[in-house]
């Protein structure tokens, strides 16, 4: 199964954004998790002969093959199908900070720990303020987060 976003299938990801939050569909019963995926890792390599400064890097993640951390949904994956669920971005974020923020936000209003609606058994989060976080929250109330 594919990635999704505003209905049209995502085969790659713009270098401008590090991640995405997601909705992952359990189409035989509705039951939904809400999570966020690293579309790339900063890597450290050692530096060239003869220099002294390590070399950094992006390597792209598993985002294509990502299903979730639920062991539930895993579960659930594995008994009925991966046909039987859908994967939507919702958001594409530039920053770590923003993906966080953006994750927990949605899990909160959607009150994914309140209700078995909801795969997520967790609420995971540690965002710190930042005018880089401000300005890319602005950019998406704009359009309409």
């Amino acid at each position: 199964m594919i990635w999704t976003y505003k209905g049209e299938p995502v085969e790659t990801i713009s270098d401008e954004y590090i991640g995405f939050v997601y909705l992952i569909t359990n189409t035989t019963n509705g039951k939904k998790y809400i999570g966020k995926k690293l579309a790339k890792f900063k890597v450290t390599r050692p530096p060239l002969k003869g220099k002294t400064r390590k070399r950094h890097g992006y390597k792209e993640s598993d985002w294509q093959e990502y299903w979730g951390s639920s062991d539930k949904l895993k579960e659930d994956i594995a008994h009925i199908g991966k046909d039987k669920f859908t994967r939507e971005i919702l958001f594409f974020c530039t920053s770590k900070a923003e993906l966080g923020y953006i994750e927990a936000k949605l899990q909160f209003e959607h009150k994914v720990l309140e209700t078995d609606e909801y795969y997520n058994g967790i609420i995971d989060v540690r965002v710190g303020g930042s005018k880089a976080l401000l300005e890319s929250l602005q950019r998406h109330n704009n359009g309409t987060l």
